[in-house]
């Protein structure tokens, strides 16, 4: 299983119902929970609104610039699924931003498609208007398919990501998550933006092996390891080892 879209099509088949991602805001007090098919229903959104809509192609560059939040592993798992590459370069082919970085991409908004998520609850609209040529996820991506298939699927050679001009495959992508010390089952504890060169390891790695991952942003330590208990992690990253 060498692609995103195999690796998912797999875990669909054999526990679609498990939870995948939990995501906690400690500001908002938010908690989403996705199961794998849930999951696979945002994916098959995400990706028809970047292809379908704003006419991506297979080989485009996508940057996800957004805090640790539920909606980058979205984004990270469409542009894999429509074999796009999450790269960190500063003139992509089109860009995932937020709030707080709007202000950067809004200026260049008629140079690439800019998509931006407000990160409130339920990943609903902006409650104020977007800049002009800026498109709201929140208002574009529920009118999307809960299916949705490539017309130039990926192959295992496709880029996943370049960080710093470095490309991996989708190949060596979920090899180097294979082999990692989780087991079935393993549920990962993690405070780092998966979209980013040290977390993306955070999502693939529980993905890979029937796992799931628990996505925590702004908790002090008591209340991390508060979670971790209640959630019941049994490994944190990007420690990465499986606790006993």
């Amino acid at each position: 299983m060498t692609t995103f879209a195999a690796i998912l099509a797999r875990q669909l088949r054999s526990n679609p119902g498990r939870p995948l991602v939990t995501y906690y805001d400690e500001i908002t007090g938010e908690r989403v929970e996705l199961s794998v098919t849930t999951y696979a229903n945002w994916v098959a959104k995400a990706s028809s609104l970047l292809v379908d809509e704003h006419d991506l192609e297979r080989g485009d560059s996508l940057r996800i610039d957004l805090p640790p939040h539920w909606l980058s592993l979205v984004f990270l798992g469409a542009a894999w699924n429509a074999g796009l590459v999450v790269t960190d370069a500063g003139s992509p082919d089109a860009v995932i931003c937020g709030p707080d970085s709007l202000a950067r991409w809004a200026p260049e908004a008629d140079e690439r498609p800019t998509l931006a998520c407000s990160l409130l609850p339920l990943g609903v609209r902006f409650s104020a208007p977007l800049p002009a040529g800026v498109h709201d996820v929140g208002l574009e991506v529920w009118g999307q398919p809960d299916g949705w298939g490539p017309y130039d699927p990926p192959t295992a050679d496709d880029p996943a990501t370049s960080w710093g001009g470095v490309e991996t495959t989708q190949e060596e992508l979920w090899a180097a998550a294979a082999g990692a010390s989780l087991s079935r089952g393993d549920r990962l504890i993690s405070e780092t933006d998966p979209a980013s060169p040290p977390g993306t390891a955070s999502f693939c790695e529980p993905l890979s092996c029937g796992g799931s991952l628990v996505l925590v942003a702004h908790a002090a330590p008591d209340r991390l390891e508060a979670i971790a208990i209640a959630e019941r992690a049994t490994g944190r990253f990007p420690r990465g080892a499986v606790q006993d």
